[in-house]
């Protein structure tokens, strides 16, 4: 069985790592000066930083992938393999889940109309678009599997305690605290969300009004279930709501939401401050959308602390319970919990 998961693992990784490589070649083509596939190179040009930032994304994707399958990524600390795939989570999943809801409003309701204006507007060829997402989607799906693969190994009581195995904390108290704030965020962030994809165009920049379609649409009301769906989940982990269910979907949807949160929303902001260009007044962006992607983020961060800090209070519980044995011996199989969290290393030998 463990033989069948580690090939199952290294071909998930290894699609991933090969799915990296259109995207990583055509943005070093872009950093190096190239315009292929832009039809405005010189707002391609506004971009070099931008660029350099998503080209060192996609290489920590890369080695995330690498980790899952060397035994050095079973050694590293936690939190260096566990943050950085969160943000994965968050970012890549949102596509997985946005791009095909984008394409199937495609076939049942048509295309959208685009103006002469729009369409010359577009600065990326309609093939950048499809090699892009394209990537993305296959490397969200082998990296995710070869994620989950990896972790059921070296995280698997995380995968069988129950809501209510969570161990006291004498931080539970701030933990709730930073929790109902970070709700709170959420909701407001779901609320400006919703408001947009419903129609409303209040706080949105004066061209993208105009040009707000479906695509945009699709993307505001995920976010807008995400926040709440992070927020709710999160409530039920540090409230203990159902002591009795199992831990892992609550910890997964709080997972995949709150990377979403603070993946897109640290983005998005990153993307409006980078450009070397100057927005036309048309283009400038509110501060009431700032404010909304500023939230977003800060509704993510709050959920990684509460996250961060739980799971290394019942890392260190776990290790104090383990003691100095090795919980996998030559020749043998690993123990049903494993004793480290975010901030500490495995007791596992890396088998």
């Amino acid at each position: 069985m463990r033989h069948k998961e580690d090939m199952v693992r290294g071909a998930a990784a290894g699609i991933a790592m090969a799915a990296t490589v259109p995207y990583l070649t055509l943005k070093l083509l872009w950093l190096s000066g190239s315009h292929v596939g832009a039809r405005d190179g010189k707002a391609l040009d506004g971009l070099w930083t931008l660029n350099l930032l998503t080209f060192g994304m996609d290489v920590i994707a890369l080695l995330l992938a690498l980790a899952f399958v060397r035994p050095w990524g079973r050694r590293a600390p936690a939190a260096l393999v566990a943050f950085p795939m969160w943000v994965a989570t968050g970012l890549l999943g949102t596509i997985l889940v946005v791009v095909p809801l984008d394409l199937l409003g495609s076939l049942v309701f048509g295309a959208e109309h685009r103006t002469a204006a729009q369409q010359a507007d577009d600065g990326l060829a309609g093939w950048v678009y499809a090699l892009v997402y394209g990537g993305f989607g296959m490397q969200g799906a082998a990296l995710f599997t070869a994620f989950a693969l990896y972790a059921r190994r070296r995280w698997t009581g995380l995968l069988h305690d129950r809501i209510g195995d969570l161990p006291d904390s004498p931080t539970r108290t701030v933990q709730r605290a930073f929790a109902t704030v970070a709700a709170l965020v959420a909701l407001g962030v779901a609320t400006a969300r919703a408001y947009w994809a419903a129609g409303g165009r209040v706080g949105l920049p004066l061209r993208m009004a105009e040009e707000y379609g479906r695509s945009m649409a699709t993307m505001d009301a995920a976010t807008a279930v995400t926040a709440v769906a992070a927020a709710l989940a999160l409530l039920v982990l540090v409230f203990r709501i159902g002591p009795r269910r199992r831990l892992r979907v609550p910890l997964l949807v709080a997972w995949t939401g709150a990377g979403s949160l603070f993946g897109w929303g640290g983005f998005l902001l990153v993307a409006f401050g980078t450009s070397t260009t100057v927005p036309d007044l048309s283009r400038a962006v509110p501060g009431f959308m700032a404010l909304v992607e500023a939230g977003q983020f800060t509704a993510g961060a709050l959920m990684l602390a509460v996250g961060s800090v739980a799971l290394t209070e019942r890392g260190a519980g776990a290790g104090r319970l383990a003691g100095p044995r090795s919980a996998d011996g030559p020749g043998g199989t690993d123990s049903p919990r494993s004793a480290d969290g975010p901030g500490g290393t495995d007791v596992k030998s890396p088998g």
